[in-house]
C-alpha cells in the first residue's frame, strides 16, 4: 500500500462510476485517438485533483499522494537507467550480437514453428523487449516462413510466443522489473519464481509448435545473411560472453539486481573499450543515446539500433506518471473502498489468484496497457495478499501470467496493434496459436491456489 492514508471515504458505488470513467477516457485516448499512454495518464491525473478539491481534499494531501506514488517506483526507475546502459553496452561488447548469432545456429531443423518459437525466445530474453524482438527476428521469420508457404498465423503465434516469452523472462525487460518492483520481491526471485507456471507453459508450447510444424527443411538465405551481418559488426569475440557469465554468476549468488546489473555494464564497457576499437568519448555517449549499427545489412541495423539511458525515459515518466495517478487513487479513497469490497469477498487462496488475474486481464482489454495492468492491479492486490497470507512472490507472478502477455491478444492494444502492423498478421489471426500466451494465465489460475503459494 501506499504509505499516504485516504483522506475520503467515498462509497462503492461512487469509486466504481469514476474508476470507470476514467478507464473508459484512457481507453479512448489510447485506442480511439492513438495518442501515447502519458497523455491519457496526465488527464487522469488531473481529473483525480480535480475530484479530490471536490471532495474537500487539500492540494497538499493529493500532492502527497502522487508523490507516495511516484517514490513507489523509484528502485525502477534506477533499474531502468542500468538496463538502458546495459544494453548498450552488451552491444558494443559483443554480447548480445553472440547471443543472437548463437540463437541462428539452432535453425536449420524441421521443426520450423517449435525452433522459430525457442530462437524468438532466446533472442528475446537476451534483448528483453518483446515489440523489438517481434520487429526484427520475428519480421524475418515471418519472411522464412512465407518462401516455404507455412502458415502465416501459426508462425506469428510462434514469434509472439517467443518474444512475450522473452519479455517476461529477462532480468532487462521493462515489465519484470515493474512488476518486481511494484511488489517489494527482488527481481531474480521474482524470474525464479516465474519458472514455476512459465516452464510448464514454455514446454507445452514447444511440443504444440513441434506437432503443427511442417516436414520440409528451411532455407538459410535469409540466415546467411543475418550471420553476415552480426560477424560485419566486428563486435563478435570470445570475451562476449563474458558480461553474460558476470550477470548469471551474481544471479546464482543472489546479488541485488542494481548490482548485478551494474557490474555487468562495466565489465562489459570495458571489453568495448578493449575489443570493439571505439574510442572512450563515443563509449560514454552510447551509454546515452544507445549503439548505432551500420553493416551494410538493415534487418541487422534496426535489430542492433537501441539501448542507452535516453531509450528508457519514455518507460521511465510513464511509470512516474502512473504511479502518481495510483497515488490519487489512494489518497482520494477510490482504491481503498474497492479493496475493503474485494477484502469482504476474497478469502480463499484460488479466489485471490483467479481476481489477480481477471483484474490484469480486464486492465489489458479495456485500456490496452500492459504497463497499466501491472502496476494498477499489483498496487490493488498488495493489501489483500498481505491479509491472505500469501507471498509478493506469488502476486507478481501472477501480475505477469496475466499481466503482460496477455496484451498482445488484445487487438487495439498498444502491442496488439503493433505487432499486427510490424508482421501484417492480424491479432484475431494469430491469437489461437499465441500458446504460451494463452496458457500462462490458464496455468497461474488453475495451480496458483494448490501447490504454488510460496
Amino acid at each position: 500500500m501506499f504509505p499516504v492514508q485516504p483522506k475520503h471515504h467515498p462509497a462503492l458505488s461512487e469509486s466504481i462510476v469514476f474508476l470507470v470513467l476514467t478507464i473508459g477516457l484512457i481507453s479512448y485516448f489510447l485506442i480511439g485517438l492513438g495518442t501515447a499512454p502519458h497523455i491519457p495518464i496526465l488527464i487522469a491525473v488531473l481529473l483525480g485533483v480535480t475530484y479530490g478539491l471536490i471532495r474537500r481534499i487539500s492540494f497538499k494531501d493529493l500532492e502527497e499522494g502522487m508523490i507516495a506514488g511516484a517514490r513507489s517506483g523509484m528502485a525502477a526507475v534506477f533499474l531502468f537507467v542500468l538496463i538502458g546502459i546495459l544494453i548498450s553496452s552488451w552491444i558494443i561488447s559483443g554480447t548480445i550480437p553472440v547471443l543472437i548469432s548463437t540463437g541462428f545456429t539452432f535453425i536449420g531443423g524441421t521443426w520450423f514453428y517449435a525452433i522459430v518459437f525457442a530462437v524468438t525466445a532466446i533472442i528475446g530474453v537476451s534483448l528483453g523487449s518483446s515489440l523489438t524482438t517481434t520487429a526484427t527476428i520475428g519480421v524475418a521469420f515471418i519472411g522464412m516462413g512465407s518462401a516455404m508457404d507455412a502458415s502465416m498465423a501459426i508462425t506469428a503465434g510462434a514469434i509472439v510466443s517467443g518474444a512475450f516469452f522473452g519479455d517476461k523472462m529477462s532480468p532487462l525487460s521493462d515489465t519484470t522489473n515493474i512488476a518486481s518492483t511494484i511488489v517489494q520481491v527482488d527481481l531474480f526471485d521474482h524470474i525464479k519464481h516465474m519458472s514455476l507456471t512459465t516452464i510448464p507453459a514454455f514446454l507445452i508450447s514447444f511440443i504444440l509448435f513441434a506437432i503443427l510444424s511442417p516436414g520440409e527443411a528451411i532455407a538459410v538465405k535469409n540466415l546467411d545473411a543475418y550471420m553476415s551481418g552480426l560477424e560485419a559488426t566486428g563486435l563478435i569475440s570470445w570475451t562476449s560472453w563474458i558480461p553474460l557469465i558476470i550477470l548469471v554468476l551474481a544471479t546464482i549468488f543472489r546479488v541485488p539486481a542494481f548490482i548485478s546489473l551494474a557490474l555487468s555494464s562495466v565489465a562489459a564497457t570495458l571489453l568495448a573499450g578493449m575489443t570493439s576499437g571505439l574510442p572512450w568519448s563515443d563509449i560514454w555517449g552510447i551509454w546515452f543515446n544507445g549503439y548505432t549499427a551500420s553493416t551494410g545489412f538493415e534487418p541487422v541495423n534496426n535489430l542492433l539500433t537501441k539501448g542507452g539511458i535516453n531509450s528508457m525515459l519514455f518507460t521511465i515518466s510513464l511509470v512516474i506518471l502512473a504511479l502518481g495517478f495510483g497515488g490519487l487513487l489512494f489518497v482520494t479513497g477510490i482504491i481503498p473502498s474497492i479493496l475493503s469490497s474485494f477484502q469482504e469477498k476474497l478469502q480463499k487462496v484460488r479466489a485471490i489468484i483467479v481476481s489477480t488475474a481477471g483484474t490484469a486481464i480486464g486492465v489489458n482489454v479495456l485500456i490496452g496497457e500492459q504497463y497499466l495492468s501491472v502496476m494498477l492491479t499489483g498496487e490493488t492486490f498488495k493489501g489483500i495478499y498481505q491479509k491472505g497470507g500469501l507471498s509478493n512472490k506469488v502476486l507478481s507472478r501472477t501480475l505477469e501470467d496475466a499481466g503482460t502477455v496477455i496484451n498482445p491478444l488484445v487487438p487495439w492494444s498498444v502491442c496488439g496493434v503493433f505487432i499486427a502492423d510490424v508482421l501484417g498478421v492480424s491479432v484475431l489471426t494469430y491469437l489461437p496459436f499465441s500458446f504460451f500466451c494463452l496458457l500462462s494465465p490458464i496455468i497461474t489460475m488453475i495451480f496458483g491456489g494448490r501447490r504454488l503459494k510460496g
